[in-house]
């Protein structure tokens, strides 16, 4: 008996400690992760993103900047290399395979763009400086030459064209226009045999200056592709998704551990019901530590949406900057129009100067009468004939008119885009009003236009009543469907690459379509491409965040998106809003829905 007994208490000793064996492995397994080098290394990431969007501003603003001391160049070498070398050393903390196998390649890679950004602003500014060089040189060649008798024919008309072609060369840097700039100069060396030998030098000095400006311009074009096509951008954003995807992993895990051991705590309090009074106690001991093992979680949880809400912002942050960077492209243009029409209206004033004061002292002579010298009279009447028969030759009135006319349309069209962006994000209107939203896509199709320059835009848009909405989360949608379309149609082949817009009036609100003829989504796809950090772009186009955020918004407001898609014959997305968001779907500020 006493043998049976001892038998059973083995067994049960045995059975306690396989129980309390199970327990401390879920226990183990449920232990909060230590997430700080993962955000180190993710913040890490985003210092480097920033410093490549600052790099790639940097070109587009010296591509654009006239002046060739503009401005002191920024060296982010500095910068670069003390983010890396904090990169490196939160590798080991974060203990990420994605960070230790991209580390080397990303380091590399952000190194040689900066050695291309910095061979890139030498050329830069070598072509500007034989730009000026050889803007001065035509200016005193000009000048010198219209007092020569006679004229050296053709010279004139090629000066001028090298004024004006080098200027566009510089900022445009087409084919058609280096030929140009080839020819006038040819021309004018062929005129320089009559001229003194004093503008025989500036001839060759001209002749200098524009081909150093052709040479460092096409090495400058080569350096921008060069730059283009490094895939530094896209190898972070994939190091920074692979990392969260690897913090949500860990953390699911534990989510899951939890749950084995919430449910395993129960079937032991179960257990422990018939134990003994000393085991109860044990019991309360327990369950304060899974309790405390819980709160645990939940400060992990927490962490997890806390690095989410930072890597959304990241991508609001990369939106921003492309389509402030397009919005530059749009406004250099007009605005270089306006700085070359002004420059040339600013040549021609003291020529007209110079004839109106001769001509002001010839009414003088003549306002003398009798007591006028008449060959004072007449020297001054020659004069003034002369200098009004060379403006008229050359046309200056009719030109500068023609310029203002050009500077006032350049403004015009820069007052056009700033008004656009101005709509787009209606930063001086309430949050939530009512809307036109035909007006809201046409603002987006401005301020998208460098990405439609190859696509037809096919607009289709009824008669809509007004939405309550707030316009500037409603743009942002907009923005982000049209821009997927666009990058879709990127490297189609067959029929010319075509979006279509089209919007109607439901009978409980309306419906905006954005249909393109692209590639497509394959079907196994299509559920997924809500899903946060999920994309179909290729590696460096996406982060997966775009149509994840502006589902958010259009569920905020009420309304619901719709996708259809044929692979190889395109996609359409249908946006559908209620008139006004019902009561208990408040629309939040816009940072509130994009995460900030």
């Amino acid at each position: 008996m006493k043998k049976s007994v001892a038998l059973q208490n083995g067994l049960l000793a045995l059975a306690a400690l396989a129980l309390i064996g199970v327990l401390a492995f879920l226990y183990d397994k449920t232990q909060a992760n230590d997430t700080r080098g993962q955000i180190e290394a993710l913040s890490r990431l985003r210092e480097l993103k920033d410093i490549d969007i600052r790099w790639d501003a940097d070109i587009q603003r010296s591509s654009t900047e006239r002046d060739a001391a503009g401005g002191p160049a920024l060296d982010r070498r500095a910068a670069l290399d003390s983010a890396l070398r904090r990169l490196g050393a939160t590798a080991s903390e974060a203990s990420s395979k994605a960070l230790t196998a991209s580390l080397l390649q990303i380091s590399l890679g952000m190194r040689q763009k900066a050695q291309l950004v910095e061979d890139f602003k030498a050329e830069n500014a070598m072509g500007k400086a034989a730009l000026d060089t050889a803007l001065r040189s035509t200016a005193d060649i000009s000048e010198q030459s219209a007092t020569l008798k006679p004229a050296v024919p053709g010279l004139d008309a090629a000066l001028a064209r090298l004024t004006a072609g080098t200027q566009l060369y510089a900022w445009l840097a087409r084919e058609g226009q280096q030929r140009e700039i080839e020819t006038a100069l040819a021309e004018v060396q062929a005129g320089a045999p009559s001229l003194p030998e004093v503008l025989q030098v500036k001839t060759v000095q001209l002749r200098d200056a524009g081909m150093a400006l052709l040479r460092h311009k096409q090495a400058e074009q080569k350096l921008v592709a060069q730059i283009a096509t490094l895939p530094t951008g896209g190898r972070i954003n994939n190091l920074t998704q692979s990392l969260g995807r690897e913090l949500e992993s860990s953390l699911q895990e534990k989510d899951v551990y939890r749950a084995y051991l919430i449910g395993y705590a129960g079937a032991l309090l179960i257990l422990l019901g018939w134990l003994v009074a000393k085991l109860r106690a044990a019991n309360v001991s327990l369950e304060k530590r899974v309790e405390q093992r819980t709160i645990e979680l939940s400060d992990a949880l927490q962490h997890l949406k806390e690095s989410e809400s930072q890597l959304i912002q990241s991508e609001k942050m990369s939106s921003l900057g492309q389509m402030v960077a397009g919005v530059a492209h749009e406004i250099n243009t007009p605005l270089a129009y306006v700085k070359n029409s002004l420059g040339t209206v600013a040549d021609k004033l003291p020529a007209l100067g110079t004839a109106l004061a001769e001509s002001e002292r010839l009414l003088g002579l003549l306002q003398a009468g009798p007591d006028a010298n008449p060959e004072q009279l007449s020297t001054q009447f020659a004069l003034v004939s002369q200098q009004l028969a060379k403006l008229k030759q050359q046309g200056v009135v009719e030109e500068l008119s023609t310029l203002v006319k050009d500077g006032i349309y350049g403004t015009g069209q820069m007052a056009e885009i700033v008004g656009n962006l101005k709509d787009f994000s209606r930063l001086d209107r309430s949050k939530v009003t009512s809307f036109n939203l035909n007006d809201g896509l046409d603002s987006t199709l401005l301020l998208a236009k460098h990405l439609l320059k190859s696509v037809v835009v096919d607009k289709k848009f009824g008669e809509l009543p007004a939405v309550v909405c707030s316009p500037s989360q409603i743009n942002q949608v907009f923005l982000n469907l049209i821009t997927n379309a666009a990058q879709a149609l990127e490297g189609s082949t067959g029929a010319v690459g075509k979006i279509t817009l089209t919007t109607r009036a439901e009978t409980d609100g309306v419906t905006v379509d954005v249909a393109d003829n692209g590639k497509g989504i394959a079907a196994d796809v299509l559920p997924k491409i809500f899903d946060p950090f999920f994309s179909t772009k290729e590696i460096g186009k996406g982060t997966g965040l775009g149509l994840s955020i502006s589902y958010k918004i259009v569920q905020q407001h009420g309304g619901r998106i719709d996708v259809e898609s044929t692979p190889g014959k395109g996609t359409r997305f249908s946006v559908t809003l209620p008139l006004k968001p019902p009561a208990e779907s408040a629309v939040p500020s816009s940072e509130a829905a994009l995460g900030a």
